[in-house]
């Protein structure tokens, strides 16, 4: 179930999940080939007493320069299906594609940034943090790769802390330096597993918006998981909703660009999504 968000309070929640469909503004033409295409993806993983289904046939499509956003509450497999995307992780059913080419295993072409502070290498400075990926995966010349990172560390302002190390920094400051190292790799797309959920209010906020600038600045391609409606709306021009686990595909949200915090449009879309997720009742009254 595919619908702008400005229709979204005329809509009706069934009473179960919608089955899985290809987006419609995808779907209208067959010769626009999707960036990422996620088919009836089924993912189960083994813990010391059962096998958990964490997503159930969950189709999505991502175009190039998508932000697209997960959104749905805890436990609902959102994370674990990141994980799939990047190649950690082999659907049980269904498959996986970027470019047409089916994800086996990880690669450059997706880079991940996590929710963690210590995902950076404690022995490296900034520069150095940023700079050995385009080295050691990308096998740049050292010097071309050096220019390319101080390119990308200036994009999220900390070109003045290029030869600091990890434990120097803010949380905030960290995050910036994950996304500069995953910028700076230049991936089809970029996946983001709820990296501002770990910060204060006022560092989560100004990472939002610095994340929005580096989007205009290079139109790259966002997957962002979060569990905060108020973030999703905030991030992404798309938004699919999932339901409480396993993770099905509820609904998707397209054009949330067009809401806006000044008229009162995010606040609405905000309740109406929080009923579709949470409470099945009609959204908008």
């Amino acid at each position: 179930m595919t619908f702008p968000a400005t229709d979204l309070a005329a809509t009706r929640t069934p009473a179960t999940p919608a089955p899985a469909s290809t987006p419609a503004q995808y779907a209208r033409s067959a010769a626009h080939e999707p960036l990422l295409d996620v088919a009836s993806v089924t993912l189960r993983y083994k813990t010391p007493r059962a096998v958990i289904t964490a997503t159930e046939r969950v189709s999505f499509q991502v175009g190039t320069s998508d932000r697209m956003v997960l959104l749905g509450p805890s436990g609902c497999g959102k994370s674990t299906l990141l994980k799939a995307v990047g190649g950690y992780l082999a659907p049980s059913e269904g498959t996986i594609t970027i470019k047409g080419r089916k994800v086996t295993e990880p690669g450059p072409d997706r880079m991940m940034v996590f929710q963690e502070f210590d995902q950076l290498l404690p022995w490296k400075t900034v520069l150095e943090n940023v700079v050995f990926p385009l080295v050691d995966a990308r096998g740049l010349p050292r010097r071309e790769a050096i220019e390319k990172a101080r390119h990308y560390i200036d994009k999220v302002h900390l070109s003045h802390a290029l030869d600091s190390y990890p434990h120097t920094l803010s949380g905030g400051m960290k995050q910036r330096v994950a996304i500069a190292r995953g910028m700076a790799m230049e991936p089809d797309i970029l996946l983001m597993d709820e990296p501002f959920a770990a910060l204060d209010a006022l560092t989560r906020r100004t990472c939002q918006d610095e994340l929005l600038q580096l989007w205009q600045d290079t139109k790259f391609t966002v997957l962002f998981v979060t569990h905060s409606i108020a973030e999703a709306i905030k991030i992404g021009n798309r938004i699919l909703l999932l339901s409480p686990h396993p993770g099905r595909v509820k609904a998707e949200v397209v054009d949330v660009d067009k809401v806006s915090s000044t008229d009162g449009s995010a606040g609405r879309l905000e309740k109406d999504i929080h009923d579709l997720l949470f409470t099945g009742s009609e959204a908008g009254h």
